[in-house]
């Protein structure tokens, strides 16, 4: 296979795809990681249990061929087992001893280096609404960690438009944009 060039470089090497495969499991067939070093608190359980009730599942696990563990996903299998589901969708991987040890060490950490755009982040808390109260409580904090305005309902509500600002109701104390 021909390597592309990128501005008229060639490539310093190309990435193997590590997915062998992909499949039904129950979730007591699969082995937790013992050196999975992420715990779950008690709102993280809830809040996905919510999208697990209200969406489903849209991520699969990742479990490793050669250990046979689990790499990502640990709390989704520990719900499914709670919930008593018959099987999630499971995602295999082929990786050595050492592969998995820096998966585990650097998936999560890695995701965390991301920067939250507060304006894409206010628009799209503006479209979003949950049932489920954790969900609901997750969204709401997800907007103050981010300097979000909540409206008066609760809900996260968009920054302003450039060259606009915000006003607060002299009556009531909700903030909004005019139009």
């Amino acid at each position: 296979m021909a390597r592309a060039k990128k501005n008229g470089a060639e490539p310093k090497d190309v990435w193997r795809s590590r997915i062998v495969g992909y499949g039904e499991e129950a979730p007591d067939q699969l082995l937790a990681n013992d050196r999975n070093w992420r715990g779950h608190p008690k709102p993280q359980q809830d809040a996905l249990l919510g999208v697990l009730h209200e969406v489903g599942v849209v991520q699969n696990i990742l479990v490793n061929r050669q250990s046979g563990k689990v790499v990502d996903g640990h709390l989704r299998v520990a719900l499914a087992l709670r919930e008593g589901q018959k099987s999630i969708p499971v995602t295999y991987v082929d990786l050595t001893d050492a592969e998995e040890a820096l998966i585990l060490a650097t998936l999560d950490p890695l995701g965390a280096l991301a920067f939250a755009d507060k304006e894409k982040l206010g628009e799209l808390l503006a479209e979003v609404s949950s049932g489920e109260a954790a969900l609901q409580q997750m969204l709401a904090e997800l907007a103050k960690e981010n300097g979000l305005t909540l409206g008066a309902d609760g809900e996260p509500e968009p920054p302003p438009l450039p060259g606009r600002k915000m006003v607060t109701c002299p009556e009531c104390g909700h903030q909004f944009t005019p139009e």
